[in-house]
C-alpha cells in the first residue's frame, strides 16, 4: 500500500508538470517541470523524502530497461546511420566530452561552494 501512495504522489507531481507545460508557453518538457516541482517540494520540505524514497529507488533501478525501446528504434534507422554514420559518431564523441567537462566544472564549483565558510 505504501508503494501505491508513493507512486500516486509522483504521478500527481508529474501531472502538475503536464499542466504547467500546457499553461506556460516555453519549450520545456513537462517532465522537467515535474522534476523541478519535486525538487523544490523536497528542498523546502513540503514533501518528506520518506514519502517517495522506496518508489524512487525502484524507478531508478528500473531505468536501464526504459532505454531498450529507444535502442531498438535506433537500430531501425540503420539505413540513415549507414549514410551519415560518421557524422553521428563525431557528434556523439564531441557532445560526450562536452557533457563530461561541463559536469566536472559544475561539480567542482558546488564542492568549492560547500567548503566556503558561511
Amino acid at each position: 500500500m505504501k508503494y501505491i501512495a508513493q507512486l500516486s504522489l509522483i504521478i500527481l507531481i508529474s501531472f502538475a508538470g503536464e499542466l504547467l507545460n500546457a499553461l506556460i508557453p516555453l519549450p520545456v518538457p513537462a517532465s522537467i517541470y515535474g522534476l523541478a516541482i519535486l525538487f523544490f517540494c523536497l528542498k523546502f520540505k513540503c514533501i518528506k523524502v520518506s514519502w517517495v524514497k522506496e518508489t524512487g529507488e525502484f524507478l531508478l533501478a528500473a531505468m536501464p530497461v526504459m532505454f531498450v525501446p529507444s535502442s531498438v528504434g535506433f537500430m531501425t534507422a540503420f539505413p540513415i546511420m549507414k549514410k551519415y554514420g560518421i557524422h553521428f559518431i563525431v557528434i556523439a564523441v564531441i557532445t560526450t566530452f562536452a557533457v563530461m567537462a561541463v559536469t566536472g566544472r559544475v561539480v567542482q564549483f558546488v564542492i568549492r561552494l560547500k567548503k566556503k565558510p558561511q
